[in-house]
């Protein structure tokens, strides 16, 4: 395996040419677009680990594999799923017109930013300090972090620059999908998509689960299989946003992205890939070219 990855690392390397990092967050636009990272955890915590896999970067909408395993956990899959849909669009991310479009005005799903949104809106703890402390800790649970933790200058330039992101939200509100205040929400969304996490982890927390919500390297059961096989499911389905379907037919595995460069992959095994340098469907431009 390791021979594997170090060959994929080395092959992949010059594919950083065919993708841009992320500009539209201030932050994200100083990342070095030639680093690449690539990890493995098996089913019984073996790990291999190659090129930058310990280097820090965001999880971005990563996150919204975290928020989705936390909230069903503490409000049901009743009132998550009564908010938020559970079907693939071929919009974008961040797309508005969909919501408008269509009544009821719900978001398709947990994994683009409106329904992930609501998602946040829905847990029950009291007070932004509370509802981010709940996704850190899970975060770090899935991963074996000894603490998850934002990276604050990333969280600033998000929280200052996200203007359809607010947009959504206030208009989630308006026609009655978001609960509580939307600025806490959204600062939630915010801090939740600013955390910091490396190759590694996330290769630990897609083993977490591939392991039906075991954590392979402590054992502890730290999501039910039910809500993993949920979790899971709709990373298949809408984690990689409008090229779900290509990368289904394409790699054939559960995968979601972020514009930090990262994607995590839950199967017989987690993989965990960081590559700054991303396409059109918002993840790692490098990482969909390792095939299972």
């Amino acid at each position: 395996m390791q021979q594997l990855l170090d060959q994929i690392v080395k092959e992949c390397a010059p594919l950083s040419e065919a993708g841009h990092v992320a500009d539209y967050i201030p932050e994200l636009a100083k990342a070095n677009p030639k680093s690449f990272g690539a990890a493995v955890t098996d089913k019984n915590g073996k790990q291999w680990a190659s090129g930058d896999a310990d280097e820090t970067f965001c999880l971005e909408s990563i996150a919204k594999v975290v928020s989705l395993a936390l909230a069903p956990q503490l409000r049901g899959f009743d009132d998550v799923f009564d908010r938020v849909g559970r079907s693939a669009i071929a919009d974008p991310f961040n797309s508005i017109m969909r919501l408008e479009m269509d009544s009821p005005h719900r978001s398709h799903n947990p994994m683009i930013n409106s329904g992930a949104i609501v998602v946040v809106s829905l847990l029950p703890q009291e007070g932004v300090g509370a509802k981010i402390g709940a996704v850190l800790e899970l975060c770090a649970a899935l991963s074996v972090q000894k603490t998850a933790d934002v990276v604050e200058r990333v969280y600033l330039s998000e929280k200052f620059t996200s203007d359809r992101n607010r947009a959504l939200a206030y208009f989630l509100r308006s026609v009655g999908s978001l609960e509580g205040d939307v600025e806490d929400t959204l600062d939630v969304y915010f801090r939740m998509c600013s955390i910091g996490t490396t190759a590694k982890q996330l290769s630990v927390l897609g083993a977490t689960l591939a392991c039906d919500g075991r954590n392979p390297l402590t054992g502890r059961d730290v999501v039910s299989p039910t809500v993993v096989r949920t979790v899971r499911a709709l990373m298949m389905t809408c984690g990689m946003y409008d090229g779900s379907g290509e990368f289904a037919v394409d790699v054939g595995i559960p995968a979601k992205s972020g514009v930090g460069g990262g994607i995590d992959t839950p199967s017989r095994a987690g993989r965990g890939w960081q590559s700054t340098a991303r396409r059109w469907t918002s993840g790692a431009t490098r990482s969909p070219a390792w095939r299972p």
